[in-house]
Order: structure tokens, then C-alpha cells, then sequence
């Protein structure tokens, strides 16, 4: 008999699991448009070799593949080594690659500037594990046109906004620049040829510390000289004043001589975002960090990267960042763009349970002999008065009915007779 459980890694919802996840996206939704973004929707299929242009990073080799259709067993094995000449269709892994496909075939029909909201499911060939999915759902806001500060800064208030909406105060946001991170590795002595596996092994310093990273540089066959004058740099003497976000904190945490013109984008976002933020005390007015070792690994990011941090947990809840050259891989031409992504699932998960906004949602007891025309005109009432309503039959068990009611979000409840007009609820304590 074949399996009744969902594949390994995607996930059925029971019906209170699903009103909640509703509920929340309801709320990303409603404070994205009102922050000026406009939700939009693509296929979950894009081209073949759309998902493999090598702009979606590690993510190209989790992409799920459709096979062609009207291959035969000869066609198959003499295609078995190609997957192109296999497939011609993938379930998207994210929704950067499918927005810009879509920017580029309705730009005419679009503003100079576009928000877009995208909040769809996704599909990776992930290892299944906890908190790791095969299939989850994204929510991304982004802005395309705008080279700006302001579009970063526009990202950051409308995230920080829809965190504290949903009930998670507090947030913040670690910066950084990928034209920083190259200017630093340069200035270090890393060729450019080694520097995409050197920023892998940066990426692990929270996790094994300036010695693992030193250690894991040289067994990669990074420059000697190279990484003595990175370890050198991560030991300096520093001291421990506060210094909050501004160009002050961003040239302390880097070497002397850092690009001008990248600080003064980082000092531009902050200053916008203390300016919409300014009712946050605990970073200084500014929640934002400037972290230099924040690497991000999508191979797409050409400027501003960010974390969405949370001081309830230790993870990330989201990031994004500028990719300015993808879009051009469509167009012929380059178009500034630049997005944020909550992590759903993982907030989801944080967010306290609440109630639907309807008056009350009852669920109508009633006998097996009450006529149906009877049971339909209860409903009818109780749903036009901004209601939601259940019909359920009385069983012997009413406590573990009411029970399960509850359980599905239901907080009130009425009992009918055949020939009763009237209804009383009450409340499902």
C-alpha cells in the first residue's frame, strides 16, 4: 500500500495550524501595502535554463526538474548524462529569479520604480531536517528602479514595521556590503580568484571563531600572507565603548581606507531609517548593526546585504540585499534592484496564537431531528450578523465536540431543537 504521509519534508496543516498561518500573512500583507508595494504572482514553473543561468547560487543544484514531456526509454538514456536535454521546466527555488523574468517581460506596463510583494511556496531538493523543508513559503518585498539609499531604507522600515505588527517588538538589522567584503579581501591580499571560497569559510566566524577560520583558510590553499594579515586584522586591540550605527562604527570595524562612497550608502540607509524609526531606543534610534563579516550566500548580491535578527532567538529571520545585475541578464541592460525576505516558517513559529476578527465563531449543536430548512436559516442568520459558523450534530461526547471546536478556533457555541427559533450562544471557556 503506498505511503498515506506527505513526502519527506513538505507538511500537511491542520485546519487551527492553517487559520494561524493566515492570520499572519494576512498581517506581512496588509503592512506591506501599506508601506506602497503591490502583491503580484508567477508561475511555479519557470524555464530550465532560467533557474540555471547561475544566478541563483547554491540553490541551482536543489532545484526540482520537470521531465520533458514525450520522452521515450531510447530518448531518456541517451539524454541520462545531460539534464538539460531531460528537462525543460523547474519548480522555482525562490522568488528573486521569477520576479526578475517577470520585471523584464512587463517593465512597459510597470512604474519606474516598482515594489512588489511576492508571497508564494517554494520548492528545494533540501535534506530534510528540523526547521528545513522541501517546500516553504516565502514572503518578499522588493524595489526595482531605485540605486538609491532610499530603497534599502524603504525595505528596512517596511520589515521592522511588519515584525513589530505581528507581536515581535525589538527587532533588528545586520548590514553590510558585498563591495566592502570584496574591497577587504583585496585589501588583504586575497586574489579574486579564491575570494568565493574564502567568503564561505568567513561566513563560519560565529561558529568556529577567528582560529577556525585561520585554520580552514589554509587548508583551502588560501595565500599565506593573505590570511596572516586577515588573522591579524580579526585579533587587533579594540576597545568596548558602544558606538552606535553610523560612518564612526562602519570604519572602526574595517581596515583603514575603506571606499567612501560605499560607507556613505550605509550611512544613508541608517539615517533614513532613524528618521521612520525614531520611537526605537534600544539601538541607539538606529536598529541597525554594521556587521563586516555578514556574507549572505546568494552569488547574485552586488551591493547592501541584510539580516532580520530578533533578540528572542539566535537565528536569522529573514534577509535579502542588492542584485543589481540580474535583471540585466534579461533586459541587455542593467536595472538597480534590491529585495528583503521574512523567513515565514521560522516566525511563524514565534508569533502568539490570536483570534479571527469575526464577531464570533460559533459552532451550532443541533439534534438529528431538526429539519435541514431550519438548521440552513440558524446559519444564515448567525453568518450575516459578521459571524462564522459549524453545524455539527450532538453526539453522546458534547464535552470532546466542543473540545475539538475550540481546538479549530471556534469560541462560542449554541444548541438547537426542532422547532426552536431562537438561539443562545455561549462562550467556549
Amino acid at each position: 500500500m503506498p505511503s498515506v504521509n506527505p513526502p519527506r519534508g513538505m507538511r500537511d496543516f491542520l485546519p487551527a495550524d492553517k487559520a494561524r498561518r493566515e492570520r499572519v500573512l494576512a498581517v506581512i500583507r496588509q503592512r506591506y501595502r501599506a508601506h506602497g508595494f503591490d502583491e503580484i504572482e508567477t508561475p511555479v514553473m519557470e524555464d530550465y535554463g532560467r533557474l540555471h543561468a547561475g544566478i541563483g547560487g547554491d540553490n541551482e543544484k536543489l532545484a526540482y526538474n520537470v521531465l520533458r514531456r514525450g520522452l521515450d526509454a531510447d530518448a531518456i538514456r541517451a539524454a541520462a548524462e545531460d539534464p538539460a536535454a531531460l528537462t525543460d521546466l523547474g519548480l522555482r527555488y525562490d522568488l528573486t529569479v521569477p520576479l526578475a523574468r517577470f520585471y523584464a517581460s512587463h517593465r512597459g506596463e510597470l512604474p519606474g520604480v516598482f515594489r512588489s510583494i511576492q508571497i508564494a511556496p517554494v520548492w528545494r531538493a533540501e535534506r530534510p531536517q528540523k526547521g528545513r523543508y522541501r517546500q516553504f513559503m516565502q514572503c518578499d518585498i522588493d524595489i526595482i528602479g531605485d540605486g538609491s539609499a532610499r530603497a534599502e531604507a524603504e525595505l528596512a522600515v517596511a520589515t521592522l514595521d511588519t515584525l513589530d505588527a505581528l507581536g515581535l517588538e525589538g527587532g533588528g538589522i545586520r548590514i553590510n556590503d558585498r563591495r566592502l567584503l570584496d574591497w577587504m579581501l583585496e585589501h588583504f591580499g586575497f586574489g579574486a580568484d579564491e575570494r568565493p571560497g574564502v567568503l564561505i569559510t568567513i561566513d563560519k566566524l560565529d561558529k568556529i571563531g577567528p582560529d577556525g577560520v585561520g585554520a580552514e583558510l589554509r587548508e583551502r590553499g588560501a595565500a599565506a600572507t593573505a590570511v596572516d594579515a586577515f588573522e591579524a586584522f580579526l585579533r587587533r586591540p579594540q576597545t568596548l565603548e558602544f558606538v552606535p550605527f553610523g560612518e564612526r562604527q562602519i570604519r572602526k570595524a574595517l581596515p583603514e581606507g575603506a571606499p567612501d562612497e560605499v560607507v556613505a550608502h550605509l550611512v544613508g540607509i541608517g539615517a533614513a531609517v532613524a528618521a521612520a524609526r525614531s520611537h526605537e531606543t534600544e539601538f541607539g534610534g538606529v536598529p541597525l548593526v554594521f556587521d563586516p563579516f555578514l556574507v549572505r550566500g546568494m552569488g547574485y548580491y552586488t551591493g547592501t546585504i541584510f539580516e532580520l535578527s530578533h533578540p528572542s532567538v539566535s537565528y536569522s529571520l529573514g534577509g535579502g540585499g542588492r542584485y543589481d545585475g540580474m535583471i540585466g541578464r534579461f533586459l541587455g541592460q542593467d536595472v538597480p534592484a534590491v529585495g528583503f525576505s521574512i523567513g515565514f516558517e521560522r516566525i511563524v513559529d514565534l508569533v502568539e496564537q490570536g483570534e479571527d476578527a469575526a464577531a464570533e465563531a460559533v459552532v451550532v449543536v443541533h439534534e438529528r431531528d431538526v429539519p435541514v430548512a431550519e438548521l440552513a436559516a440558524h446559519k444564515a442568520r448567525l453568518v450575516a450578523a459578521g459571524g462564522r459558523v459549524r453545524l455539527e450534530t450532538r453526539t453522546k461526547n458534547l464535552k470532546a465536540l466542543l473540545e475539538r471546536a475550540r481546538a479549530d478556533g471556534y469560541t462560542a457555541f449554541a444548541t438547537v431543537a426542532a422547532g426552536q427559533t431562537d438561539l443562545e450562544t455561549k462562550p467556549l471557556g
